[in-house]
């Protein structure tokens, strides 16, 4: 036997220790595994244009967590409209030449939450992400595949508040 395996069986030991303690202090600082979400209504019709990128990705991450997605808002027991889901583009600082130094992004996200009789489960909200990003006029097509990736970013990120707004979401008094 070998000095260094007395060495790797101890670290292999701390690790585990370590694990361990990890493991048993995550869920008192309220940290939990990503599982099925409990919504408080059953039936949800998203009332928005079908081709829409927001509203698939929406559909896709409400598919498995314990809500029926209708394809009629008389069949829901809540509606999310979706009225708009906007990029935009905006220059947020300039050289001293003039040219633009960073960008900031923005995607704006409408939406409401009510059921048939129309009564608001979440009313008219509007969520709002940013990123920045730095512009060379040099790296023009790697700069556009960069803002290009930052708005599917910002769409994911957007739908997962979106979900979380859901999740708590009341029915009214």
């Amino acid at each position: 036997m070998s000095s260094s395996e007395p060495r790797s069986a101890a670290r292999r030991a701390l690790l585990r220790g370590i694990a361990v303690a990890a493991a048993a202090a995550l869920p008192g600082c309220g940290f939990r595994l990503r599982g099925d979400v409990d919504y408080t209504f059953k039936s949800l019709y998203i009332n928005a244009p079908a081709s829409s990128p927001f509203a698939l990705e929406l559909r896709r991450a409400l598919v498995g967590n314990n809500v029926r997605i209708v394809d009629s808002a008389k069949d829901a027991q809540v509606i999310l409209d979706l009225p708009s889901v906007t990029d935009d583009k905006q220059v947020l600082s300039l050289t001293g030449g003039g040219r633009v130094r960073e960008f900031v992004l923005a995607k704006r996200i409408q939406f409401r939450l009510h059921d048939a009789d129309g009564n608001d489960w979440l009313p008219a909200s509007e969520l709002i992400i940013r990123r920045t990003f730095t512009f060379n006029e040099s790296e023009v097509l790697a700069r556009e595949a960069q803002e290009a990736r930052l708005y599917r970013e910002m769409q994911t990120d957007g739908v997962g508040q979106l979900v979380r707004r859901l999740q708590a979401a009341k029915k009214p008094d």
